[in-house]
């Protein structure tokens, strides 16, 4: 069924810009919510995917954690009314500053990736009186069969410590006295359709427990990093993702216990469907070889078609003309600013307004002002209507 948008109110309003479905989102959170209950699984979401504050205070209201990956997600997961004691900072890069503000914030919990970052956060709490709480990212080796820029959980990757480096770590620990640990953290991916690859890092996740319980290291959490993926191609069809699976593939292959919390980040499946990027043909440029449609977005507005491949479902909300074949593309001055080749829309023209569907989450996020593009606005189906613009 195609998703109706209130297309009669977007005649005031500058294009492009980004358009939320507050229904959706709440559909989604009320969803993830639960599931996650039946098995008293604490879920943060993962502000890098959208950090818009309207969409933040939403999901803060829902009473989800917060999973932060700098200093400026940690403040406006603060604005946005997320508890201190339910934000969590992850990243490969931990500022000075940064982690001086998670500590006087006393945020729930550092995601550490390397020994050097440990030997810093104890150096730093240390100097302010303070012990940091920390978990280690652990690299399981589990291949998500996604794109490989959004692959995280290799050895290959930036990210995480190898397990086999995992005795310095507690060698480490041993040896500093202004950090506790509470737990490990994974993340394999992003955009993760295949289920298996989860019930391999939850099997593995056992497996690395074990070993670390053999060496006297008990843990409060376990937490199961993000990256359940969503339906690109028919968001209509699949506006909610399959949390019920995705939590009964770790409920299945990773035992709970009294005494321990498992957590879980989600970020592109709680935002990704309920936003959509909305833009306004400029021109039909037809040629004998192709034919162009030529928007006022660009990938300054959604970057994921240039920097992953990535496809977004496109309709065109003003035609009900028969479909015609069109590379839809934007006005950055690059080859590379281009949605989609070769894809069927009703019969576009000038002034036509066309939909990029699937684009809540790295979307406005990402968004940037390349040529001296400005940032799209974002508007919302629960006030859009009242907009006096």
């Amino acid at each position: 069924m195609k998703k109706q948008f209130p297309i009669e109110a977007f005649g005031n309003l500058q294009t492009p810009f980004y358009y939320y479905d507050m229904d959706i989102l709440t559909e989604t959170l009320n969803s993830i919510v639960e599931e996650a209950n039946k098995y008293n699984y604490y879920v943060h979401y993962a502000v890098k995917a959208n950090a818009n504050p309207r969409i933040l205070s939403a999901i803060s209201r829902a009473k989800f954690g917060a999973d932060c990956v700098s200093g400026g997600e940690i403040l406006a997961a603060l604005e946005a009314g997320f508890p201190e004691e339910k934000i969590v900072f992850a990243g490969v890069g931990k500022a000075d500053w940064e982690i001086e503000l998670g500590l006087d914030k006393n945020i729930s919990c550092f995601n550490v990736e390397s020994i050097p970052e440990l030997k810093i956060i104890d150096q730093i709490a240390a100097a302010k009186g303070k012990i940091a709480k920390v978990a280690i990212r652990i690299n399981p080796e589990v291949d998500a069969h996604t794109h490989s820029h959004i692959t995280t959980g290799t050895r290959e990757d930036k990210f995480g410590i190898n397990f086999e480096q995992i005795d310095q770590v507690i060698n480490t620990l041993d040896s500093i006295s202004s950090v506790k640990l509470t737990g490990i953290h994974f993340h394999i991916g992003s955009q993760i359709t295949e289920m298996e690859s989860f019930a391999t890092l939850s099997i593995k996740a056992v497996e690395i427990e074990r070993y670390l319980t053999q060496r006297r290291v008990f843990l409060e959490n376990i937490n199961f990093g993000g990256g359940l993926g969503i339906d690109y191609k028919s968001p209509d069809e699949n506006p909610l993702p399959d949390f019920k699976a995705w939590f009964e593939i770790f409920r299945k292959n990773f035992p709970t216990r009294p005494g321990r919390k498992i957590h879980f980040e989600p970020g592109r499946s709680l935002v990704g469907q309920c936003g959509s990027l909305i833009s306004k043909v400029l021109y039909v440029k037809e040629g004998s070889f192709k034919s162009f449609a030529i928007l006022d977005a660009g990938f300054t507005d959604l970057i994921r078609p240039t920097l992953y491949g990535a496809g977004h479902k496109i309709e065109n909300l003003s035609s009900d003309e028969v479909q015609d074949i069109y590379d839809v593309v934007g006005p950055v001055c690059e080859s590379s600013d281009c949605f989609a080749r070769a894809v069927k829309l009703n019969k576009v023209h000038r002034g036509d307004y066309l939909a990029l569907r699937s684009a809540g989450a790295y979307g406005e996020s990402m968004a940037m002002q390349y040529n001296c593009r400005s940032l799209p606005k974002s508007y919302f189906s629960d006030t859009i209507q009242n907009l006096k613009i």
